[in-house]
């Protein structure tokens, strides 16, 4: 597997330290107030950057990420989990993404759809999913899966809300970017995966978890992407 160049949003600052600290920085620019780093991590070329809160700042990191000539995006961050039998600190790796709050069922579109739009549900490359899930294997043995990612420019706080999300839209975690990032990739046919630590339950406990469980997760999904091009 070969990617010339590859891109890498980070959701938190505390993701763009650890790779501060890693990879040999060789210039950097910045658009639209976001900050673009170039440089090389186990002899591969990366760009990479934080992406802020919600789905139009992810787009627009991510179509900008894509100006830069990148041939893939890797996407890590924390989101709630959404899959009953996932818990705190565990792994998921998108088999695809789909806005869980985009919504006209009022003109006779199911939720999730985008009207006029081609697609609503977007696929991750084979070859990512397979690199991530099994370099999140490796690093936290039994505490990974793949499923579906749900985004939307909502902090889900409500149990009652998570077993709709996964009752009626399959999905195995929430979070508020990964299918904007989704969406962008596939409309310019750009391979890409969302890897997503699970911070809370997305069951009104996050106040209590989410403070606690940054940092580490920042720490888990460094550790997956140092792992996944390590073995690109």
């Amino acid at each position: 597997m070969s990617f010339g160049k590859i891109g890498i949003i980070g959701a938190m600052a505390e993701e763009i330290e650890l790779l501060h600290r890693h990879v040999q920085v060789s210039g950097q620019s910045v658009k639209a107030g976001i900050t673009y780093y170039e440089g090389q991590l186990h002899g591969k070329d990366i760009i990479y950057c934080k992406s802020g809160v919600g789905k139009v700042n992810a787009a627009v990191c991510t179509q900008l990420l894509l100006d830069q000539g990148v041939d893939c995006v890797l996407f890590t961050g924390v989101a709630g989990a959404v899959d009953p039998q996932l818990n705190i600190g565990d792994i998921v790796v998108s088999s695809s993404c789909v806005q869980h709050d985009m919504d006209c069922s009022p003109l006779g579109f199911e939720k999730g759809v985008i009207p006029f739009h081609p697609r609503s549900e977007f696929f991750a490359d084979d070859r990512l999913v397979k690199l991530a899930s099994e370099a999140s294997s490796r690093l936290f043995e039994d505490r990974s899966v793949i499923g579906v990612v749900l985004s939307g420019d909502q902090f889900i706080a409500s149990r009652e809300t998570v077993q709709s999300l996964y009752e009626t839209m399959n999905g195995a975690c929430a979070e508020m970017e990964g299918a904007s990032v989704a969406q962008v990739c596939d409309m310019n046919g750009i391979p890409f995966v969302i890897i997503r630590s699970m911070s809370d339950k997305a069951d009104g406990s996050a106040h209590v978890n989410f403070p606690e469980f940054t940092v580490t997760a920042a720490n888990n999904s460094y550790l997956i992407i140092d792992d996944m091009l390590a073995h690109l």
